[in-house]
C-alpha cells in the first residue's frame, strides 16, 4: 500500500460529540485529545513519518473565556502528562503557531516537551496551536522583508523556508473528521496538492478502522500534480 509520508489532520467534532452524549464540551475536548494520541500511534505503526494536527486555531480565540482557558490547560496537561508515552512511541513533538499569545505555563510545557523529544524519530507530531494558514503566510512575508531579501531572489523554496512548517515533508494527505468539507484556514500554502479525505465521523468516534479506510482511499488515488 502507498502510505502518505505526511498527514494533516482536522480532529473536528468534539463539541458536537459531547452534546450527543449529554456531557460538557470540555469533556468532549478531553476525549478528542486522547483520540489524537491513539491516532498518532496508529499512524506511526503504518509508516507515516509526519502528522500535523490542528489543536487550536487563531479563530478559536473568539470562543468563551472559560472554554479557551480550559483548552489551554488541557493542551498543557496533555503535553506534560504524556511525555513518557512520546518517548515510548518515539514521537518527536513540535508546536507551530503564535506562541507569544499562549499562557506562560503552556509555553514552558511546549519548550520542555520539544526538548525532551527532540531525538525521537519514529513519528514527527506537529501540533498547531494558535495557528492560522493566513497568519503563517503573512508571517513568512514579514520575515522575508525584515531580512531584506531582494524580490528576484524569492522563489517557492525560499518562501517555504520561512513558513512555520519549514523543513517538513510536503503534506500528502488531509483527513478531516466531523463531516465538514473545508480547509478552515489551515496550512493553506503547504497543502496545494494534498489529497483530501472527509469523514462523517465526529473526531472522538474516529477509529483505527476509519484510518485504514482513509489510507485505502489514498492508495487508490492517482496523484498527477497537474501533469
Amino acid at each position: 500500500m502507498n502510505i502518505p509520508n505526511h498527514i494533516v489532520l482536522f480532529p473536528d467534532g468534539n463539541r458536537r460529540w459531547a452534546k450527543q452524549k449529554g456531557i460538557t464540551s470540555l469533556e468532549g475536548h478531553k476525549q478528542g485529545y486522547n483520540n489524537l494520541l491513539d491516532f498518532s500511534e496508529w499512524c506511526k505503526n503504518r509508516g507515516v513519518k509526519t502528522l500535523t494536527a490542528f489543536g487550536f486555531s487563531t479563530e478559536n480565540w473568539n470562543r468563551t473565556k472559560d472554554e479557551v482557558d480550559y483548552l489551554m490547560k488541557l493542551l498543557e496537561n496533555c503535553l506534560v502528562d504524556n511525555s513518557s508515552r512520546y518517548d515510548k512511541d518515539g514521537v518527536k513533538v513540535r508546536v507551530i503557531g503564535q506562541r507569544e499569545r499562549l499562557p506562560k505555563s503552556l509555553q514552558e510545557a511546549i519548550k520542555k516537551t520539544e526538548e525532551s523529544t527532540k531525538n525521537n524519530s519514529n513519528l514527527f507530531l506537529n501540533l498547531a496551536i494558535s495557528y492560522g494558514g493566513k497568519w503563517d503566510i503573512l508571517n513568512a512575508v514579514k520575515n522575508i522583508i525584515k531580512e531584506g531579501i531582494e524580490p528576484d531572489k524569492i522563489d517557492e523554496k525560499l518562501f517555504e523556508d520561512h513558513l512555520s512548517t519549514a523543513g517538513l515533508l510536503t503534506p500528502d494527505f488531509i483527513i478531516r473528521a466531523g463531516g465538514e468539507m473545508r480547509m478552515s484556514n489551515f496550512v493553506l500554502w503547504q497543502t496545494a496538492y494534498s489529497e483530501l479525505y472527509f469523514s462523517p465521523k465526529l473526531w472522538p468516534d474516529f477509529s483505527e478502522q476509519d484510518l485504514d479506510l482513509a489510507l485505502a482511499e489514498f492508495d487508490r488515488r492517482s496523484r498527477r500534480f497537474g501533469k
